[in-house]
């Protein structure tokens, strides 16, 4: 029997606060995604004044990322590729997309969960989203 690792209500939290501090000091307004192991929905957090559309970006995010055990950036850099390219949508679920902003989460060599931001630049996703690891990283140690 296999003992799978996933992320829990308080990894999301501690995740959420991170990223809302780094919000709330440039008085910014993103949409924050924590999703388990399988790529499902821990805890969502949308800002005031962050589109609506975030909500299910972050969301994707996240599940891209933890589901293809990469961060989302990279499938997209890669289905963008001019020489190597795909058509995401052969992956057979509308749920994965290419945009930055999903991280990962890793703990004991398995993949436990990812954090996703959406509603800012590609660049302040990532490293929001990034932020949001690290609080989870903190946490577990």
């Amino acid at each position: 029997m296999r003992n799978e690792l996933t992320l829990d209500h308080l990894d999301a939290t501690a995740a959420i606060d991170a990223i809302r501090k780094e919000l709330d000091a440039g008085g910014k307004a993103a949409v924050i995604a924590v999703v388990d192991s399988h790529g499902e929905t821990l805890a969502v957090l949308r800002y005031s004044g962050a589109a609506l559309s975030s909500v299910a970006v972050a969301t994707n995010k996240a599940y891209t990322s933890v589901r293809l055990r990469r961060p989302s950036a990279l499938v997209g850099q890669k289905s963008r590729d001019p020489v190597q390219g795909f058509d995401i949508s052969y992956y057979g679920d509308a749920r994965y997309v290419g945009w930055g902003g999903g991280i990962p989460v890793e703990r004991d060599g398995q993949f436990v969960g990812a954090v996703g931001v959406s509603g800012l630049p590609e660049a302040e996703d990532i490293a929001l989203a990034t932020a949001g690891v690290a609080a989870i990283t903190a946490r577990g140690k």
